[in-house]
């Protein structure tokens, strides 16, 4: 699914306009996104959690020459599955 199919679903289902749809769908994922960089987690219960995970400095591999590079420890978005998403993957 697309964002413009998740946005037409949003304002089908609220009963309100694609614009307004889209305008929450833009601000909830900038909200996500500023929490998010800042350390914050967001949690909706149920459907999905997105926090900020540290990464540890670690040795890597160019795929391309074989060659052994550094990769420097920084922050990575972890995004988890709630257990009412993981359900409804199982029942496909």
């Amino acid at each position: 699914m697309t964002k413009s199919e998740l946005v037409a679903e949003i304002a089908g289902k609220a009963g309100t306009t694609q614009a307004d749809a889209g305008a929450v769908v833009d601000a909830m994922f900038d909200i996500v996104c500023t929490q998010v960089s800042r350390g914050n987690e967001v949690s909706i219960p149920g459907y999905i959690k997105f926090s900020q995970k540290d990464t540890k400095a670690r040795t890597g591999r160019n795929p391309r020459t074989g060659e052994e590079i550094h990769v420097p420890a920084g922050t990575a978005v972890k995004i988890q599955a709630g257990s009412k998403l993981k359900a409804a993957g199982k029942n496909r």
